[in-house]
Formats: C-alpha cells, sequence, structure tokens
C-alpha cells in the first residue's frame, strides 16, 4: 500500500536508472543489471524492480526478452506521452522546451467540462495553465491543464517554464501520478490550434482529453492536449 504523499518505490529506482540511460551509464544493446541485481543495489523488492522496468519498457528506453534481460536502446522518435510518466520522463535529454501561454491562474471550473466534478472540486476552483511544448524547435503538444486547487499553496507562483509539470507536483506537494483515463480523437484544428501548432487551419491534429488519478485521494489533474503528429507520432507499449 502507497502512503500518500510518498514517492513509491518503484518510481524512485523508474528515475534513476532513466537517468542512468539518458546519461549513457548505459548505451544502446547494453543489458540491465538483472532483477537480483536491482534488488541487492537498491534494496527493492523483486515486485518493485518489475514494476520499475515494465515502465521503462513502456516509455521505450529498453526492451525486455524472457531469458535474455533489459536491453536498454535509443529512444524512439515517436512520444511516449500514452504513459503516466508524463512528457519529459517520454522524451528524455532530447532538446524539450515548455513555452508557457497562460501562466497558472486560479479560476471557476467551466459549466461544461470534460469529466464530471466532485462537489469539492466544484467548491475549490482550478489551477489553469496553458504551455506548448517544443521538441527540437518544433511545437508538439498545446496543453491545457486543470488541477483542482485543493492542497497546492503557491502553485501559481511556480515557474512552469522549460519545467515538468509532473515533477513540480511530485517534489513540491509530494503528489505522484498513478494512472487515469484518457479519450483520443483527431479533430480539425481551429485557428487558435493551428498558430500554436504551425499547421493550416483546419488540418487534422490529435486531441487528448485527460483524468489523471493521483496519490492523494480526491485531487485529480485534467488534461487536454493537441498534438502535432505530423513530424512525432504518438506512442504506446501494450
Amino acid at each position: 500500500m502507497t502512503v500518500p504523499g510518498k514517492i513509491p518505490h518503484h518510481r524512485r529506482l523508474y528515475e534513476v536508472l532513466r537517468k542512468h540511460i539518458i546519461e549513457g551509464v548505459y548505451m544502446e544493446g547494453d543489458l540491465l543489471p538483472s532483477e537480483n541485481e536491482l534488488c541487492q543495489l537498491y534494496g527493492v523488492t523483486r515486485p518493485t524492480v518489475r514494476q520499475s522496468l515494465s515502465n521503462l519498457a513502456n516509455d521505450g528506453f529498453i526492451s525486455r526478452h524472457q531469458g535474455k534481460g533489459s536491453i536498454v536502446h535509443h529512444l524512439p522518435r515517436e512520444i511516449g506521452i500514452l504513459s503516466v510518466s508524463g512528457t519529459t520522463s517520454a522524451v528524455g535529454d532530447r532538446n524539450l522546451k515548455t513555452r508557457i501561454i497562460v501562466k497558472p491562474v486560479i479560476i471557476p471550473w467551466k459549466d461544461d467540462f470534460m469529466f464530471p466534478l466532485s462537489d469539492i472540486e466544484k467548491e475549490s476552483g482550478c489551477v489553469y495553465m496553458e504551455r506548448l511544448r517544443l521538441l527540437d524547435d518544433i511545437p508538439i503538444f498545446y496543453d491545457i491543464s486543470y488541477i483542482a486547487n485543493i492542497n497546492l499553496p503557491r502553485i501559481t507562483s511556480r515557474k512552469f517554464e522549460n519545467q515538468s509539470l509532473f515533477r513540480i507536483l511530485r517534489d513540491h506537494y509530494q503528489i505522484e501520478i498513478k494512472g487515469g483515463e484518457q479519450r483520443i480523437k483527431a479533430i480539425p484544428a481551429s485557428a487558435r490550434i493551428s498558430r500554436f501548432l504551425q499547421m493550416k487551419k483546419g488540418d487534422p491534429v490529435l486531441h487528448l482529453e485527460r483524468k489523471m488519478e493521483t496519490n492523494n485521494p480526491g485531487l485529480f489533474l485534467y488534461s487536454s492536449i493537441f498534438c502535432n503528429t505530423e513530424k512525432y507520432s504518438i506512442f504506446g507499449r501494450f
């Protein structure tokens, strides 16, 4: 059982291994240490190691082979936004930039919000923010985020330019993303979306509506994300 506000051991191990892969401690084609070796090295259980390795595989950092182990390979050209690790973890060290379009501000929820809201969420209002995510200076995500304004002191004063929202929530508020649900569909790009993503108005754009669960009961992160998939496709492993 995960204690609210505490980062799970599998997530800590994931971050360590991901960092080592990005920084070249493990190169393409290298085998990661075995499950037993990782257990001994980091003082964690086998289920913890397996969850960490599964998340690394889902985000494209390794491939797992029965009887052989976990093999490191180059980060995929695709973007693993379908995972719960967030864009920064999925992209890795590939010149990802975040441009703030609308700074965090506390506002009432829209009457026609994309997901049902609890009474506490409605009463608390939401932290609203718009961001543009660029990879190698190419705009790939126009991201509108909504977070219930519940026990998030000074969040509107945080610096989000070129920062990971998930990491800020984890480091400053001990909030960890655990899972969630999302709807995906293609829509024609509006004038505003096409301007931000450097597309033609009316061109198809991928639209994701997401509700992300956290380790804080009753606190959810919502996102409306518009994706330019002309150069970078969206991927997930099953």
